[in-house]
């Protein structure tokens, strides 16, 4: 008999039914139509739910037999159905043969590369196998300074020695932008003038806010002097399924590619794909990075929904994304019409970037005399509106597949709400004056003074200090507003007062600040040196 759940029923007649449900009366026919549509890791899971076999092997709750009841209340049985270890009709995660195989070699096909990875860990691990791949101890990595906190992480694993590129700063807007290929190329040659060359070059494209870098120009630099270029698209892994978006940087060559699945396609949460094109990476030596990186114990769910969003894309590639498009912009024509409310595009920067992710908005509340983090708690109450990123003078939203006409009424209506209510005409003067007092404050990390490698300062001893009184010292951890991720101080850089005041500015306005030993930042920790 199986065991009993709170309400009384057996758990284990749950799951006997769930799998006759998915097991409906089919001709023989009708079920190689239906396996020869399937992607192959779904349905290698479907027949491995099929067999309906004694399971002797992990997980612990059985193919849901023993799956805590409070969950399956809110997601059902089916997911711990289909939640099973590596079997053999499953494949082997780190040395594919069968279904997984098969769908990692769609997926670079898809996307246009040579060889495509899955990731169960996130796009943080192909990061860090993607660094890990090319630098080794006392390499230089040219990165700039606001790439994601894992690639700090890289190097701290690996000892490679960042050449930071800083990246252009919007003062009024709080936010960096992409870099252009004459800072890479600047940073390449004076890294020459010292008798160094660069194990590679790693950029952020798009960024956060959806800046895009001109990569075909940046990959021509690195390929001229030998270097590979190693492109953190996280937030662009939907360019390459409409013509009006930006192009992909595999198209641009790229050399790695490190995209977040789950962001704007359909994925789930935590799946991500490492891309690789051409042969300036040695391709077994990534295998190995990711190997050290991942789990062993893969869950098998996350590689079926990168499996299935690749079939799903590949379907109609070229207007998938055409009603959400089109969705954008009609609620950009809106917006503009809203008084106090303002949208981030291209003009915000001097340089010439290239493009600009359509899909990314992020929209402006300079105007209307409070923080980004006063409009989200206000947003999230009134309306229900929950942005992608929220900062100290905006708030950025991720437009999607699943965005709906319904959600995007809902936008507008809560920034009418705010337009009503903290526009008034005679705040024109204090808007002035406040974007007056905002310019003089300056980018938190403009000022890059390392005294020793992340690798040394995250060994070394360390000891806490009044946060105020750290200015000057070196710094022993990683402190940045989260997310997007993007730290303000990293290990080993000297803490500046310009940084302690935009950290703490920050934590004022209501930011979560990631890394920090102490979040209220009433003390920091510093190595003693």
């Amino acid at each position: 008999m199986g065991r009993r759940d709170h309400k009384g029923t057996t758990l284990f007649h749950k799951v006997e039914v769930t799998i006759k449900e998915t097991d409906k009366t089919l001709t023989s026919q009708e079920q190689n139509q239906q396996k020869s549509k399937l992607p192959p890791l779904v349905n290698a899971i479907k027949a491995s739910v099929k067999k309906n076999a004694a399971p002797f092997h992990f997980p612990g709750h059985k193919r849901g037999i023993a799956a805590p009841s409070s969950l399956v209340d809110i997601i059902g049985i089916a997911p711990f159905l289909h939640d099973a270890t590596e079997l053999p009709e499953l494949d082997r995660f780190g040395h594919p043969i069968g279904p997984l195989l098969d769908a990692q070699r769609m997926a670079a096909d898809l996307f246009g590369a040579s060889q495509t990875w899955f990731l169960v860990c996130g796009t943080t691990c192909g990061i860090l196998a993607a660094i890990m791949s090319v630098c080794s101890p006392g390499d230089t990595l040219i990165l700039a300074r606001n790439s994601h906190i894992s690639a700090t992480s890289a190097m701290v694993l690996c000892g490679a020695i960042p050449k930071y590129v800083v990246p252009e700063y919007n003062l009024q807007w709080d936010i960096t932008g992409g870099v252009t290929p004459s800072q890479i190329k600047m940073a390449i040659q004076e890294l020459e003038q010292g008798g160094k060359k660069a194990a590679a070059v790693f950029i952020t494209s798009p960024t956060y806010n959806g800046i895009c870098s001109n990569i075909c120009e940046i990959s021509q630099i690195c390929h001229f002097h030998g270097i590979p270029l190693i492109v953190d698209e996280a937030h662009g892994a939907h360019f390459k399924f409409h013509p009006d978006m930006p192009k992909t940087a595999l198209s641009q060559g790229a050399d790695l590619v490190i995209q977040s699945t789950h962001k704007v396609l359909c994925s789930f949460s935590q799946s991500s794909m490492l891309h690789l094109s051409g042969d300036r990476i040695d391709r077994e030596r990534v295998h190995k990075c990711l190997q050290s990186l991942q789990t062993t114990s893969p869950n098998w769910l996350l590689l079926a929904s990168l499996d299935a969003t690749r079939d799903e894309l590949s379907k109609n590639p070229n207007t998938l994304f055409n009603e959400v498009m089109e969705l954008v912009q009609q609620g950009k024509e809106l917006i503009n019409h809203i008084s106090g409310v303002s949208l981030l595009d291209l003009s915000s920067f001097s340089n010439n970037f290239s493009s600009m992710d359509p899909l990314r908005m992020t929209i402006g509340a300079q105007e209307l005399g409070i923080s980004g983090f006063q409009v989200y708690d206000m947003l999230s109450t009134s309306h229900g509106i929950e942005p992608e990123l929220i900062g100290t003078q905006s708030f950025t939203l991720a437009f999607g597949l699943g965005t709906t006409k319904e959600h995007t009424q809902r936008l507008i209506n809560g920034l009418k709400y705010l337009s009503a209510n903290f526009f008034p005409e005679e705040r024109e003067i204090i808007k002035t004056k406040r974007k007056i007092d905002h310019d003089t404050e300056g980018i938190p990390f403009g000022e890059v003074y390392m005294s020793c490698t992340p690798r040394e300062a995250f060994f070394a001893r360390k000891k806490i200090v009044n946060f105020e009184e750290s200015i000057g010292k070196v710094c022993g951890e990683f402190i940045c507003p989260f997310p997007p991720g993007i730290p303000v101080l990293i290990p080993g850089e000297i803490i500046t007062k310009k940084a302690i005041d935009y950290l703490i500015r920050a934590r004022d306005q209501g930011a979560f600040l990631k890394g920090a030993a102490d979040p209220l930042l009433s003390t920091a920790t510093v190595c003693e040196f």
